[in-house]
């Protein structure tokens, strides 16, 4: 099979060597929390899957993001990120085209992959739990992640982890469908850049 198995092997899948620091190659984003502003270079948006075993680490290169949390109105702050799915970052350029395809991402029908929030809860520490709705090419699936707050001098990051699973949105079909080649956990991280103190 002309797969991506073959092409992962070829390029031997190696830690993603800009993992959790991906450059911002045509990148749009905006943000707003305590109205700060986003800086691209420190964000981003990263995935790890795993193939036969062996840990996969890609990303995306484009993405919108608005943040607007207030720990005073936690009711009405609201979490939300739209990701172009055209702009998969992987070191195999012939993955990239593989993962465009129907039976994967299906980029040219459903060119974002988003994520509302419904409801914020203060977990204590400058952490929260945000759920809400993720969609990705038309599938819509309830999901719940922590997201923690942290200041590097002047830079507030707010960064979180979450687990889907790919079948659920039709990712990776037919052959592809097999686990024991695609893992269906696939394990997303992000972290958003933004300048100035953060309040709260």
């Amino acid at each position: 099979m002309d797969s991506i198995l073959g092409i992962l092997g070829a390029a031997r899948m190696r830690r993603f060597a800009t993992a959790m620091g991906l450059p911002a190659l045509g990148f749009a984003a905006s943000v707003v929390l305590a109205e700060q502003a986003l800086i691209p270079d420190k964000s981003e948006v990263v995935y790890v899957t795993t193939q036969m075993g062996a840990p996969v680490d890609g990303g995306f290169s484009r993405f919108e993001a608005h943040v607007d949390l207030d720990p005073k109105r936690l009711q009405s702050s609201s979490i939300g990120f739209a990701v172009d799915t055209s702009s998969v970052v992987f070191p195999s350029d012939d993955v990239v085209k593989e993962l465009a395809k129907p039976g994967w991402l299906d980029s040219a029908h459903f060119p974002k992959a988003e994520f509302k929030s419904s409801r914020i809860r203060d977990l204590g520490g400058r952490r929260y739990e945000v759920a809400g709705t993720l969609t990705i090419k038309g599938h819509a699936s309830e999901i719940v992640f922590p997201i923690s707050l942290s200041q590097s001098g002047s830079t507030t990051f707010a960064t979180g982890v979450l687990t889907i699973k790919r079948l659920q949105f039709g990712i990776g079909q037919g052959e592809w469908s097999d686990t024991s080649l695609v893992a269906d956990d696939v394990q997303i991280k992000f972290k958003i850049a933004l300048s100035g103190l953060a309040s709260g």
